[in-house]
């Protein structure tokens, strides 16, 4: 049954905190765990959590607003569950960020976190809502008012983060799935396919591997079990195929094999997809190779305010894909939600954000995108490009007139067609310009008309303004981007080598944003203990 933590936030007469000297009681309530207390385990609203527990009258449950803060807490130290668990127990910090002031109050079994994290699973999985997400979402816009930050200028950046996988070969991935597959038979059948799994199963897959000896004695050994698992495959779908270790294999063998008759094969390298199975245990970890590196797992893309004024810049969304997720993919995905909370006007990133299909949802919801970078060729420094003109647009992105680098401005028609948009500019002025005599201008002459034409699409207009509002911006000599790598740093500093102690996109989204709140924490613990120190120095040297 579900009860809202109604604990009083000040600490009861007789409680631990209490008995501590006056000196000891300010620096506790001065340090993180103080700040962690009022800036976040405070403005945990934990009535959405209660569609996670039954009506019916019983056991009153741990408090969530607790259970989330635990959460937090383990993600922004990189604590194990365990350890988690001890600093609850015994650290008088980690219970008072939590609400308690005693260290004889509030106990529970570790078992109830791990119940409560089943529970916001299966209502993502049932409803495809995460409603830890929401909640800290909600945690920051409530951050952001108290403090006045300006949220219209933000910056965007994303980064790798693997799940807690094995790295695994496709040879390797392969003797796995026949050793799932001889766990998941009955005693009476691993009697009737002995023979069959009995190259496989008596040791570690990695250690099969192992022995394996260069690259075309790997592929060499990919037919035979690829031959074994097909077999098994096919005599186990009646008794089998509803068990979800069947159906894992069942894709693994899908996407790295082929039957050729009766015969299985295994695919050459260039027709696995990025998107197949990279591990037995995480069925949405993913393949990519970024700067020649390659990855496996996710992508987590990191949105912050940046505007100079601000007293301090939070981290206003996280959102966290399979690492194949394009960052213009990423940016489509969370901009509405983004614009509705902050009210975002203008977005800094690097270039892969920029591109046709982002570029459809930035106009919808008028926000301006500057890029530090953009991807393609570098044009020519010798030939104009439609970068080089002024573009005039309605507010639905239309361009409406064009101005050349030497002033002279002409309307833009639509195409008769619908696809193209057409520039006609007056021969008899074009024929003097001294960039027409350089032949660097663009448009073409157009005899029937006597005009010069240069025709372009949407899509172009789009590319040459992205163009121009990275131009202007590198001229502006500041890269309102740049500081966004610490924020990055700051997220995953808990993580080494950012390799998360969990599995699954639900799993990795929540440490994500978890981290991410108590970076948001820290970031308030400095802003404060500035503002401390400098009404400290202004009583020590009055003016």
């Amino acid at each position: 049954m579900f009860r809202p933590n109604k604990r009083s936030a000040e600490p009861p007469l007789g409680s631990t905190v209490h008995a501590l000297p006056a000196r000891v009681r300010q620096r506790l309530d001065n340090s993180w765990a103080g700040t962690f207390r009022r800036q976040c385990f405070s403005r945990i609203k934990e009535e959405p959590f209660a569609v996670l527990y039954a009506d019916t009258a019983s056991r009153p449950n741990t408090p969530v607003n607790v259970l989330i803060g635990l959460d937090i807490l383990k993600a922004g130290f990189g604590w194990s569950d365990e350890e988690l668990y001890d600093h609850f127990l015994f650290d008088l910090q980690t219970r008072y960020a939590l609400g308690y002031d005693s260290l004889d109050d509030g106990s529970f079994e570790l078992r109830t976190l791990y119940g409560f994290r089943r529970r916001l699973s299966q209502y993502n999985l049932a409803h495809g809502v995460n409603l830890l997400q929401f909640a800290l979402a909600d945690i920051t816009d409530q951050q952001i008012a108290a403090f006045a930050v300006a949220t219209k200028q933000q910056r965007m950046d994303s980064t790798q983060i693997a799940s807690n996988i094995v790295w695994m070969s496709r040879l390797q991935l392969a003797v796995e799935a026949a050793q799932r597959l001889h766990r998941l038979l009955a005693p009476a059948d691993r009697e009737r396919y002995a023979d069959l799994l009995a190259p496989y199963v008596g040791e570690r897959a990695g250690h099969y591997v192992y022995r394996v000896k260069g690259w075309s004695a790997t592929l060499e050994q990919l037919q035979p079990v690829g031959q074994v698992l097909s077999g098994l495959l096919q005599a186990m779908a009646a008794d089998y195929g509803e068990e979800p270790a069947y159906q894992v294999v069942m894709r693994l063998f899908a996407e790295q094999f082929q039957m050729v008759g009766e015969t299985a094969q295994a695919k050459p390298n260039d027709q696995i997809s990025a998107s197949s199975l990279q591990s037995l245990d995480d069925v949405e970890a993913t393949y990519r190779e970024k700067n020649r590196v390659p990855y496996k797992g996710y992508v987590a893309n990191v949105t912050e305010t940046c505007a100079p004024n601000n007293p301090l810049q939070l981290i206003t969304g996280v959102n966290v894909a399979p690492n194949d997720t394009e960052d213009s993919a990423l940016l489509v995905a969370v901009l509405p939600e983004l614009k509705k909370r902050t009210n975002l006007d203008t977005l800094y990133s690097d270039a892969p954000y920029g591109g046709p299909q982002s570029d459809v949802v930035l106009r919808e919801q008028q926000v301006t995108l500057i890029q530090t970078a953009i991807t393609g060729p570098k044009p020519s420094p010798n030939q104009m490009h439609l970068t080089d003109f002024a573009i005039t647009q309605d507010v639905e992105g239309v361009p409406l007139a064009l101005t050349c680098p030497q002033g002279q401005r002409v309307p833009v028609i639509a195409d008769p067609e619908g696809e193209r948009f057409l520039v006609d500019f007056p021969a008899a002025i074009c024929a003097c310009c001294p960039l027409f005599l350089d032949r660097r201008c663009p448009p073409q002459p157009d005899r029937r008309r006597q005009s010069w034409r240069l025709s372009f699409t949407q899509a172009d207009v789009d590319k040459a303004q992205r163009h121009r509002r990275s131009r202007a911006a590198c001229a502006d000599g500041h890269n309102w981007r740049a500081a966004i790598e610490a924020t990055i740093r700051s997220v995953k500093h808990a993580f080494p080598a950012s390799k998360l102690p969990v599995r699954g996109l639900f799993r990795v989204t929540c440490i994500i944003i978890a981290a991410a709140a108590m970076t948001n924490v820290r970031r308030i613990q400095r802003y404060l203990t500035d503002l401390r120190h400098k009404a400290a120095g202004r009583m020590l040297c009055p003016a």
